[in-house]
């Protein structure tokens, strides 16, 4: 029976790349796995694709009858719908263990690095199968766009060292262009909806009970979104009238001066307000150095909810 891998919904280029280059793993070790996403790819996913010679990989949502090996997350709000504990067989990620349970022993390999892309190269090393040229362009891809260039708290030197590898296996001499051409298409915002832009790069979380939004704008400068921010809250109005929600939150990250402008709402202020240790000014506060959802967003909302 074919593996589906799948990384998390709203799919962006490590849970779409980490899905290619798993497969490609497990199709080496006798299996048949076909990669898949769930959801339409971003615009910086697309260019990535575009660069190293893939098509865009099938959508699947649902996971009746299917077996699924997850990447890049493991939680049940980010996985395809109707995932029982039957049908996992396997779990590649770098977040916080969540709540997909299996009725069977499973391969899983969690590690806390910037990127599922770089855990995937040390399977490949460890299992002693070459990375192909152009899975290698995408896995590198992948843990430039999600350590920030190296800009984020998530990156550390297995990351870096990664890097250095794939970029020789696939040919690439300069990963700084690389990543501005990411960040020129991950940063787009002309011809988008603000819905479309508010859940370009969004995960809900349960925190206690209580349901929380997060999304990311990665941005080469703040100027980019000036003239949508009304459009923007509004769409988080209706996310959170729609999906009950006690807080969402939405990441306007200016990569180059590497802070977050925190645009909130809540039922709560109070409980933001504290897990940052910082005032609203209107309905948003600027965080310094903030890059990471992962690392320094979601954490400090959980610890303020008493996860």
């Amino acid at each position: 029976m074919a593996i589906y891998v799948t990384g998390h919904s709203n799919p962006d280029t490590d849970s779409v790349t980490a899905a290619i280059a798993y497969a490609e793993l497990l199709k080496a070790g006798g299996e048949e796995a076909i990669p898949t996403m769930q959801g339409e790819m971003n615009p910086e996913t697309i260019t990535v694709l575009d660069r190293f010679g893939f098509s865009p990989l099938e959508i699947m949502t649902d996971a009746t009858g299917k077996t699924i090996a997850l990447v890049d997350h493991s939680d049940l709000n980010q996985a395809p719908d109707n995932l029982s504990a039957d049908s996992v067989v396997a779990i590649v990620d770098h977040h916080k263990i969540g709540d997909v349970t299996t009725n069977n022993p499973i391969f899983c390999c969690t590690k806390p690095v910037g990127c599922t892309g770089t855990i995937l190269k040390q399977m490949y090393d460890a299992q002693g199968v070459a990375v192909d040229p152009k899975v290698a362009g995408l896995m590198l891809a992948a843990i430039l766009s999600d350590t920030v260039n190296f800009k984020s708290p998530t990156c550390t030197d297995e990351d870096k060292k990664a890097v250095a590898e794939l970029k020789e296996i696939a040919g690439v001499t300069d990963t700084e262009e690389l990543f501005m051409d990411m960040l020129k298409a991950k940063s787009t915002v002309e011809g988008f909806s603000a819905n479309d832009l508010l859940n370009r790069d969004y995960k809900d979380f349960d925190m206690n009970g209580n349901k929380v939004g997060c999304g990311q704008l990665e941005l080469a400068t703040l100027d980019q979104v000036a003239d949508i921010r009304d459009d923007l809250y509004n769409a988080m109005k209706e996310q959170k009238a729609a999906g009950g929600h006690h807080t969402i939150l939405l990441m306007l990250t200016d990569v180059m001066k590497e802070g977050t402008q925190l645009v909130v709402l809540s039922d709560d202020d109070s409980v933001v307000e504290g897990a940052f240790d910082s005032k609203l000014d209107g309905n948003s506060m600027w965080i310094p150095g903030m890059m990471s959802r992962k690392k320094q967003t979601v954490p400090n909302m959980q610890k303020a909810f008493g996860c």
